[in-house]
């Protein structure tokens, strides 16, 4: 059956499925005030059906766009797959975009309707609104805090928007499912905004042909049965959860699981259990920086059973990532350590009954794969991109490399160009760019999708990525490496939250590293180094001596030219609100070189310290001044 749902739109994968399981399996589950709420998936197709007809009572046309502005929760796919329903096609954006941004991409697809998550949002709506002519209503899920609102006719709440489907169902019997079977497989179903690593962010548009074919491929190559369970946390706008949400949940029938806020997912996890999970490089690079130090501030006898568990599994994984037998007397305790120390950890972090753990989005430290590894965690590297409808390279279970982005999945090809840039061709691929013709013409090479990435196979077919082509540094003496390789391990440390590398033409590397906030602001009160702000915290001498212990770790790992020379400690995060990152948390790296070109000038003309003034953007929009002095640190 699986094989065949390629040939569906999204709304009638879902029919099927309703079809199928009914209301004997759940299809959706939230946790709302502590308790978790299931739909069956006769109840998701009530609810999508709902959506579709609220949206047609609204006025909706065939082809028409809508923007969806919301965090993690079902409201999200109801409206998706109901738009989709009508022949529309939605594009989600961040929550945390401020409102110029917000602005920007509504009027760059000229939405009919925004449905927005709660009041923070509403108020961005209502900023923007003499710039949204073409918005003809927003839906608001959330009614905390809409009192005042409610005279406007402009807003509506979800609750409204739902009883409206239900009233044009009752005068209207018989269109939802004609509407449904109007829609054709190559129809577009979502636009997605690129990363916008190197400038404005393109929108490229997804097909349902291409998230059921990446669902496909997913249920095939891991074997994912009905009834698994998924934890829904990276933003709705990110490809890897609309990838799953509408793609691989659908086609696989797993129950798809919503977290009551960002602060319980840990919690939630443990009491869900889900089978797998893919989220980005950050997020495992956080945790692994909470482990260490949790560890590090636990007695002597935890503190001694983690570090001798750890040297363990990392010997068994090493001898596994070799193809070589594991010692007779690691294969002797490894169960041993299992069942004392990697089980009661993954437990307390929420991992124990993950079969497969995947990260993606940005490259990451192999350091940080072998810890969790190490720890009993199927934790594999994999890579994809928006264009490609998500993930389509992950490692095979029996053939983990710390370094690889393993073998593709099914249907799917992967070559390399003459120099080395990284071609893909699937059905699963986009479809192009939204209102750019030339850029959609640039982004295939007779017919394979050109993913700007470069790369090289090793001898056992796993494909391993260098970086981004235009971002490969050639220093004076015109020898190349990529920055991500230097940062990934960098980032591995818990007391470095990111680290941007230059060089490009100088005589040796250097770095602008942030400090994690948390961990050294932790490590500071231990010691009594007393501080106010991140500002004054990066200012400190001791915390300058921590970093740059740090970074010399790090540089025993480089080649000579790969060695950082000098570094700064930024005296503010890198932040999206700033344009310094994307939404998804890469590096603007073009930007943020321009941005701070004083500081890294000053890293290559011997210059101690430099007094800056510096803007912070607020999340109200507003700009703020930090005036404060920035010490250049040499590393011997």
């Amino acid at each position: 059956m699986v094989s065949s749902l390629a040939e569906y739109t999204l709304p009638q994968i879902l029919a099927k499925q309703a079809g199928r399981f009914g209301d004997g399996t759940t299809a959706l589950r939230e946790k709302a005030y502590g308790i978790w709420q299931a739909y069956s998936w006769n109840d998701y197709e009530r609810y999508v059906k709902k959506a579709a007809l609220g949206f047609a009572g609204l006025g909706f046309n065939r082809g028409e766009r809508i923007a969806i502005i919301m965090n993690n929760h079902p409201e999200w796919l109801f409206s998706e797959l109901g738009v989709q329903c009508l022949g529309g096609v939605s594009l989600n954006l961040f929550t945390s975009a401020v409102t110029e941004e917000l602005k920007s991409a509504l009027n760059r697809i000229e939405a009919s309707f925004v449905v927005v998550q709660d009041q923070e949002q509403v108020d961005k709506m209502l900023d923007a609104r003499p710039s949204l002519g073409h918005v003809r209503r927003v839906i608001y899920v959330d009614p905390t805090g809409m009192r005042n609102y409610r005279h406007d006719p402009w807003l509506m709440s979800y609750q409204d928007f739902l009883k409206l489907g239900e009233e044009t169902d009752e005068s209207n019997p018989g269109l939802y499912e004609s509407e449904l079977a109007k829609g054709k497989p190559d129809d577009t179903a979502v636009m997605i905004l690129t990363s916008g690593t190197t400038g404005l962010p393109k929108l490229a548009m997804l097909s349902h042909r291409s998230f059921a074919q990446m669902g496909r491929n997913w249920t095939e190559g891991m074997e994912i049965t009905p009834g698994e369970n998924w934890l829904s946390m990276s933003p709705p706008a990110w490809i890897v959860d609309q990838m799953w949400g509408v793609g691989v949940a659908l086609v696989s029938a797993m129950t798809m699981n919503f977290p009551e806020t960002a602060e319980t997912v840990v919690e939630d996890f443990r009491e869900i259990g889900p089978a797998m999970i893919i989220t980005s490089s950050r997020f495992w690079e956080d945790l692994a920086s909470k482990i260490r130090v949790k560890i590090s501030d636990a007695g002597w006898l935890k503190r001694r059973l983690f570090e001798a568990g750890v040297k363990l599994g990392r010997t068994v994984v090493d001898a596994q990532g070799r193809g070589e037998k594991i010692p007779l007397i690691s294969r002797g305790v490894y169960p041993l350590a299992r069942a004392t120390v990697y089980r009661p950890l993954l437990d307390r972090i929420g991992c124990a009954q993950l079969r497969g753990a995947y990260t993606g989005g940005h490259p990451i430290s192999p350091d940080v794969i072998r810890f969790f590894r190490a720890i009993g965690l199927n934790l594999k590297q994999c890579y994809g991109l928006t264009e490609s409808c998500g993930i389509f390279q992950v490692q095979p279970d029996d053939q983990v490399k710390l370094e690889t982005v393993g073998k593709p999945l099914l249907s799917t090809e992967v070559r390399l160009a003459e120099d080395q840039e990284v071609l893909v061709k699937s059905p699963a691929n986009f479809s192009g760019y939204y209102n750019d013709f030339g850029a959609t013409e640039n982004a295939f090479s007779d017919g394979w999708l050109r993913t700007g990435d470069a790369g090289y196979f090793d001898r056992d077919g796993h494909l391993l990525i260098i970086g981004r082509k235009e971002e490969i540094i050639r220093n004076k003496s015109g020898e190349a490496f990529s920055p991500d390789f230097i940062e990934t391990r960098l980032k591995f440390s818990p007391y470095i939250k990111e680290a941007v590398i230059f060089g490009e033409g100088r005589p040796f590397i250097s770095a602008m590293i942030n400090i994690d906030f948390g961990n050294v602001g932790s490590w500071a009160e231990e010691r009594m180094i007393p501080y106010t702000t991140y500002t004054d915290l990066t200012q400190r001498s001791e915390v300058e001596k921590l970093i740059l212990e740090e970074v010399s770790q790090v540089n025993g790992q480089l080649p000579d030219i790969m060695k950082i020379r000098k570094f700064i400690l930024l005296y503010k995060l890198l932040d999206a609100d700033d344009e310094e990152l994307t939404r998804t948390g890469k590096i603007r790296r073009r930007f943020v070189y321009g941005l701070y070109l004083k500081l890294i000038e000053a890293m290559y003309n011997n210059i101690a310290q430099v007094d800056v003034k510096g803007k912070v953007r607020y999340r109200d929009g507003q700009v703020g001044q930090i005036e404060t002095r920035v010490n250049v640190i040499a590393v011997s």
